[in-house]
């Protein structure tokens, strides 16, 4: 399959990567406006176009460039998936010449999902260290 990376979505790419996102349980509440917002937002993305520009793959990063990087957003086409696509695009990913000197990269998944992460060193070990969440919801009164 032939396949080309870009850094950055056309409008009709855009449109592609929400309709990827409406495919999936943890994304399908996206809106455009959102999504358009997010991109601006995120400091490095990678998206696979097919040989008619269709977007087929994307994820994004968001990093201080120094410390830590997260890896969000992981996604390929449900039509263009086991044909190594996901591979592709953590390896472009990892190799990122800005993210060359991250110190930690950092990414969320699944329980299923990590013996595919593994392969590029990421761990689900993280001794004591616990995700914390804070929802938009959140009432300032509620916390004691």
């Amino acid at each position: 399959m032939t396949y080309q990376i870009v850094a950055n979505l056309t409008e009709n790419q855009i449109s592609e990567l929400l309709e990827l996102y409406k495919s999936e349980f943890w994304s399908y509440k996206r809106t455009r406006e959102d999504v358009v917002k997010m991109l601006a937002g995120s400091d490095i993305t990678v998206g696979l176009v097919d040989e008619s520009e269709q977007l087929i793959g994307f994820t994004r990063v968001l990093t201080d460039f120094v410390y830590r990087a997260t890896i969000y957003d992981v996604i390929v086409k449900a039509t263009h998936r086991k044909m190594g696509l996901g591979a592709k695009l953590i390896d472009t990913v990892i190799n990122h010449p800005k993210l060359s000197s991250v110190e930690q990269i950092a990414l969320y998944c699944l329980p299923e999902m990590i013996p595919f992460y593994e392969r590029w060193g990421f761990s689900a070990n993280v001794g004591e260290i616990r995700l914390m969440y804070r929802n938009h919801q959140f009432s300032a009164g509620t916390h004691q």
